[in-house]
C-alpha cells in the first residue's frame, strides 16, 4: 500500500490549526507556527503568504466537506428522517474527522476578512438551507410537525457542534454511535406527535 504524503504546505496549515485551536487565531503568529515546526519564519512564506491564508484554507476546506455531505444526501430519494439522520452523521463525521481544524471552522470564521467573509456567510447559509430543505419534506411528508425551520435547523446544528468541545478517538462512543444518539434526540422533538382525545371513547 502506498504512503500518505502530506505536503509542506498541509502539514504547516494542520500545526497552524492545532495552535489555532489551543491559543485562538488572533494570539498565534506566524512565528509561533515556524516555532512548532522548528523552521525559520521566513521559510514559511515559501508555501504559505500569510496567517489569514492560513485560516481561509481551514475554514473554507471544511465548509467544502459539510457541503458536500448535505448535497449528496439530498440527492437521495429517501424519507426526511432517513435523509435527516443521514445528514447529521455526515456533518458528525466531517466534526470529527479533524477536532483542530472543526474548532477553527466554528470559532474563528469571524476573522475572515472583506469578501472571504461575505462568501463564507454563504456557504454556512448554503449548508443550513439544505437542513431547511429535509425538515420542509418531513412537514410535507406529514412525518414531522410544523415546525419554524430555522430554529429547527439552528438546534440541530447547535447539537451536533458542540461534540467538537467534547469528543474524543479514544472515547467510549464511536462518531457514529453519537450521530444515532444525537439523531434519536432529534427525532423525538421534530416527530409529528399522535393526538388523542380523552373523551373518545372508541
Amino acid at each position: 500500500m502506498a504512503s500518505l504524503v502530506v505536503s509542506r504546505k498541509d502539514q504547516i496549515i494542520q500545526v497552524a490549526a492545532d495552535l489555532f485551536k489551543i491559543r485562538g487565531y488572533e494570539a498565534t503568529s506566524m512565528r509561533d507556527i515556524a516555532q512548532q515546526l522548528e523552521i525559520e519564519a521566513a521559510s514559511l512564506y515559501h508555501h504559505i503568504k500569510s496567517k489569514e491564508e492560513i485560516l481561509e484554507k481551514i475554514c473554507f476546506s471544511m465548509a467544502d466537506q459539510f457541503l458536500t455531505g448535505i448535497e449528496e444526501v439530498n440527492d437521495i430519494y429517501f424519507s426526511a428522517e432517513e435523509k435527516l439522520r443521514m445528514a447529521i452523521k455526515s456533518h458528525v463525521r466531517v466534526l470529527t474527522g479533524n477536532l483542530s481544524k472543526s474548532t477553527v471552522f466554528l470559532h474563528e470564521w469571524r476573522s475572515l476578512n472583506g469578501e472571504k467573509l461575505i462568501e463564507f456567510k454563504e456557504l454556512r447559509d448554503k449548508y443550513e438551507k439544505g437542513f431547511k430543505t429535509i425538515i420542509q419534506d418531513g412537514i410535507n411528508e406529514d412525518i414531522f410537525d410544523d415546525v419554524d425551520l430555522k430554529f429547527a435547523v439552528l438546534s440541530v446544528l447547535s447539537s451536533v457542534n458542540w461534540i467538537a468541545e467534547w469528543y474524543r478517538v479514544d472515547g467510549g462512543m464511536t462518531a457514529d454511535e453519537i450521530a444515532n444518539r444525537i439523531s434519536d434526540f432529534v427525532m423525538g422533538g421534530l416527530r409529528k406527535k399522535l393526538v388523542t382525545d380523552p373523551h373518545f371513547k372508541g
